[in-house]
Formats: C-alpha cells, structure tokens, sequence
C-alpha cells in the first residue's frame, strides 16, 4: 500500500455497542435531534421498514409518478426512483449518473453538516462502488476472479460442508434466533473464507458491518468520531493481514488478489477501507438479510414451502424468487452529472437520484402478483437486488449459490422453520431484513 498504517500490538477489538444500540442510545440522550419526515413521499424514514409498511407508499408511487422529487427531508432533497424501467435506465447511464464518492457516493446520506474539511478528507472512504470509469473497471476486475463460476465450483464443497455443521447444531422443538444461529453464523464464515481471516474472530465481521453500512450513523453527529474509531480499528486488523501475506505467493483470498494487483496494491489507506467496508457489507448484509427473509417468507406463505418440499428441482428458482420478494439493500443513490430529463422530469445537475430497488422488486408491470411469495415465478431473475448495469453486484454469483446450498440442506434433513416469537426488523433505509427470528424447527413429514 502507498500509505501503510504502523502496525501496533497487543491489541483488544471493540465488539460494542453494535451500530444499532449505540444510535438508539444517542436518539434517548438527543430527542430533538430525532429526524422529522414530513413528506407523505419521503421514504428515508426508517420506521416504515421496522414496522413494514413501505408497500403501499411505494405503490402509490409508482402508479402515479414513478420518479419524483421529495425536498426537505433529514437527507436533504432527493429524487425517487421507483419502477423496474426507471431503475434500469439510470443504471444504464453511468457517466450521466454518477455513483463516484466524490459526488456523493452510493447511499442516500451525506457527511454530517458543518465537519471540518480536513476530517472529511480523512474519513472519505473511496471504494470501487462508488467509483466511476475508468477507476471503477480496474478495481472491479481485481476481485472478480474470486466470484467466477469455476470458483464458485471450487468453493461450493466447502460452502456445503459449513452449511451443514450449522444446520446439524441446531436444536429441534426449540426456541432459538434463526438470525443469530443461522443466518449470521453462514455469512461470516463465508467472509473468513474471502479474505483468509481467522475464523475464530469471524464475529468482528458483522460487528463492522453494521457499523460501515448503517446510513442512519450520518444523522448522528455524535457519533461519527465513535464510528471513525471503530472502522480504523478494523483497519488495522486487515492491515496485519496484508503485512502477513505480503511477499508471499497469489492466493485465493481477496487480501492477496489486492495485493497482487496493480490497481490496487498502492492504495491508500482511506480508500483501503473503503474497499474492505464494500466488500464485507455487501458480502455480509445481502446473503445474510436474504437468509433470515427465506424463512419468514416460507413461513408467511405456507402454500408454497409445501409445493418446494414437494419438488425440490425449484429450489435455485426459489432463492432467485427470494433475492426478488426480501429485497436486502432498499436502496442505491447516484448523483446527476449533467441537466437531463428522466421520464418527463427534469433532473438537474448536482440533484441526488435514489434507487428503490425494494419498490422496483414489487413493480406490477414487471411482477405478476408481486406481494406474493410464488417459488416457481417464471421471470424470477428479474429482480433488481443486485442491481443493474456496470455496478451489478460482483459477489451476487457466490450469494445464489449459499442461499440454494442452505435450501437444498435444509429439504435434505427435512427442516420446517416455523416462526415461534419474535420478528424483529432492521432499522435502516439501505439494509433491509432481520434482527432477530424467533423459530423452531420441525420435521416435515
């Protein structure tokens, strides 16, 4: 790396409070600072996502204007962009709408107002997501060979084998959090396997991501300096990582393809943790919010758990069907580069354009009966959850494969997960999915 950060230990990782206890906790200690959302259009509010009513907002939208601009939120103004078409079409302009972090990035939230210049430049986190072309085809291509369908090949044994120590250490007619048990415990395993991390930590991966991909952190302004400690110590934890395997010969993991690649082993440090941040959020969020989905959704649509347990053959066509109706990331934002019409409304350069994908996965004009969970969807794939375009998510081939490996593990054993008590929701407006699943498993007959 150009810049490398002075290795120092012992050292002991944080592991709380988690993102959400620490923004609950300054929302108790700063009730003025509460975000106050008053445009019936404004879809950044949080609750509507933890209390799951966004549906009817969002078809409301779409019916009658599926792009349109909400001004004054706690976000600032930005533009809604809620059918499958409309999504499509701005992804398909990259140049036009910029997803480069010097722009604004890839999230609907933006630096805390009035932070010093200085700061800001140091806590920047450039990643390739957020990166336009040419910077953005370099760095994608680093990675990509980690996610290519004979490494998914290679991979899907192990992927297997773990899934099934998980499901086999579950208890049966008990109570227990599916998220926690389950759908935690796969993901950060599999991130260990990416980046060659000791398994026995694989915890701090979840703890940093939800600290890096909690939008709702940059409306706390108390807790940006918290939040800068605790991704600089994750930082310096991948560092030791790369002093290790600096020198040594190409591996498999990401750590070593970065190092071994020319466009990015002279990174600098902010835009090394932008990368590390990318790559473990949408690593750990996606597959890991989908995971806790598929068994509420199975549970809440009885009808057709029965009719994949009766043909499992559905199983791949089931979890593409999941990706679609659970939708793990609401949203992507771009920022407009130029003046430009979309869709018969004027966009302005500099304007901030959101994505809903979790409005363009329920699009009545793409999905037939969208509301519903219906595992041999025919046009399935459609869905938007991994995005579209240039920026299509690089790991979504690694994604499918552990969702259809947990299914096709969980008919081997002839697991039914039925919900037992508590559903909670993410807080969030760019993460969407559980916090806790309360189940209990049974044997299907």
């Amino acid at each position: 790396m150009a810049t490398q950060f002075a290795p120092e230990a012992p050292f002991t990782y944080r592991t709380a409070p988690t993102a959400i206890e620490a923004f609950e906790a300054w929302l108790r200690e700063n009730p003025q600072a509460r975000p106050a959302h008053t445009h019936p259009w404004d879809v950044s509010r949080s609750d509507i996502y933890v209390e799951d009513r966004w549906g009817p907002i969002f078809a409301e939208m779409r019916a009658k204007a599926p792009v349109n601009k909400v001004t004054g939120t706690p976000y600032g103004d930005y533009w809604n962009v809620t059918s499958h078409k409309a999504i499509q079409h701005v992804e398909s302009l990259p140049e036009l709408f910029s997803s480069s972090w010097q722009h604004g990035g890839i999230t609907i939230g933006d630096p805390p107002a009035g932070i010093d210049p200085a700061k800001l430049a140091e806590r920047q986190l450039p990643m390739f997501i957020a990166m336009d072309r040419p910077e953005h085809t370099g760095q994608r291509r680093t990675v990509a060979p980690a996610f290519t369908p004979r490494e998914m090949v290679r991979m899907e044994d192990e992927i297997r084998q773990r899934t099934a120590e998980v499901l086999d250490s579950l208890p049966w007619g008990e109570r227990f959090d599916w998220v926690d048990k389950v759908s935690i415990e796969l993901t950060t395993g599999m991130l260990a396997i990416l980046f060659g991390f000791p398994y026995q930590d694989r915890r701090l991966l979840t703890f940093w991501s939800d600290w890096a991909g909690d939008v709702e952190l940059t409306l706390a302004e108390g807790l940006t300096d918290q939040r800068h400690e605790i991704l600089m110590e994750m930082a310096r934890y991948f560092q030791t990582l790369w002093m290790q395997r600096m020198g040594a010969e190409p591996t498999p993991d990401l750590i070593s393809m970065m190092i071994h690649s020319p466009a990015m082993s002279q990174m600098s440090p902010q835009e090394f943790m932008g990368n590390l941040v990318l790559l473990i959020v949408g690593g750990n969020d996606t597959t890991r919010n989908t995971m806790s989905g598929i068994v509420h959704a199975l549970d809440q649509f009885p009808d057709q758990r029965a009719l994949l347990e009766a043909d499992p053959s559905l199983i791949p066509n089931a979890a593409q069907e999941c990706l679609r109706f659970v939708t793990p990331l609401a949203h992507m934002r771009r920022t407009a580069s130029a003046d430009a019409e979309l869709f018969g409304q004027q966009i302005k350069a500099g304007d901030k354009v959101v994505m809903w994908y979790i409005s363009a996965n329920r699009d009545e004009t793409v999905f037939e009966n969208p509301d519903k969970l219906i595992v041999g969807r025919e046009n399935a794939r459609r869905h938007l959850s991994f995005g579209h375009g240039i920026h299509r998510c690089v790991g979504a081939r690694l994604a499918e494969l552990q969702l259809r490996v947990l299914l096709e593990e969980m008919h081997e054993r002839k697991m039914r997960v039925r919900m037992a008590g508590e559903a909670v929701r993410v807080r969030a407006n760019f993460v969407h999915g559980f916090r806790k699943l309360e189940v209990e498993l049974e044997k299907r007959s």
